[in-house]
């Protein structure tokens, strides 16, 4: 057990006013994710996994499944409605949703990485490459201009990023070098865990599987744990050990990525990887 980074239990997103009988009115079962009584969304429901140090965990699913929904809410860009989030660190106990909010942006700066599917969403495109990786650095109370520099060139390099380019601004990027610039910034304070949310979605078939290539190489040499969010089986299949399924807001089958996508259990599961074949 100490090996565990992460522990979620009974995780759950309603939007809107909620009511008794959003939990019943909604999920697989019956095919919405929107109570009919209130008209909420249920966004996501009881979502329970554990993680652990330098292991990778797919979350896969149609648009409006949840998979996005969990990984916001554990990155604090989402509130949850119920639900509970144990973040193991160096020894401690960080109980994720009794932190108030200055220790949830520490938690984000510092110890959290997030690369989102939008670059928009995590960088700054008002400055240069460098500039975005050296705001987190600064987060985590290096001062030193030198160091910030070098640490970010290193960064930049180590993601395929010529160091020319540092002082460039990441509009004049294409998008497979905007996810490198933003993977790079996540890497910044060397989290243990890493949030990646439809990060090859969108990009060209080759610079996918560069992206893919890369992230697989991080994880390998620092160890860093991860959550993948995705629609994308051949994604889940190339950096998974283990995956969750998620349909209308609740997880429905979960396991060891070979074995779910070899021996689907669920009719859901089963449609999916079929049509990826």
């Amino acid at each position: 057990m100490s090996n565990k980074i992460l522990e979620v239990r009974g995780l759950s997103r309603i939007h809107g006013v909620g009511c008794a009988l959003c939990i019943e009115s909604t999920g697989p079962d019956c095919d919405t994710n929107i109570c009919r009584h209130c008209g909420s969304v249920v966004a996501a429901h009881d979502v329970s996994f554990d993680l652990y140090r330098g292991e990778i965990l797919g979350i896969i699913g149609e648009s409006g499944s949840g998979k996005s929904s969990t990984v916001k809410m554990l990155y604090f860009d989402d509130v949850p409605s119920a639900g509970e989030a144990t973040f193991f660190d160096n020894g401690e106990q960080h109980e994720l949703f009794n932190l108030n909010a200055a220790q949830q942006r520490s938690m984000r700066n510092k110890r959290f990485g997030m690369v989102y599917q939008n670059p928009h969403l995590g960088l700054n495109f008002q400055i240069s490459a460098g500039g975005n990786i050296a705001e987190r650095l600064l987060m985590s109370d290096m001062k030193h201009y030198g160091e910030i520099r070098r640490r970010a060139g290193d960064l930049l390099a180590r993601t395929e990023v010529s160091r020319e380019r540092m002082d460039k601004n990441p509009k004049t990027f294409s998008g497979g070098m905007q996810q490198r610039v933003q993977i790079a910034k996540a890497l910044a304070t060397q989290p243990p865990l890493l949030f990646l949310d439809e990060v090859t979605t969108g990009l060209d078939l080759s610079v996918q599987a560069a992206i893919l290539d890369l992230i697989l190489e991080i994880q390998h040499e620092l160890g860093t744990a991860m959550i993948v969010v995705t629609h994308d089986l051949g994604v889940i299949r190339l950096l998974a050990g283990r995956t969750l399924v998620m349909k209308h807001g609740r997880v429905i089958e979960s396991g060891l990525t070979d074995q779910i996508l070899e021996d689907p259990q669920h009719a859901y599961t089963q449609r999916l990887v079929a049509s990826a074949l």
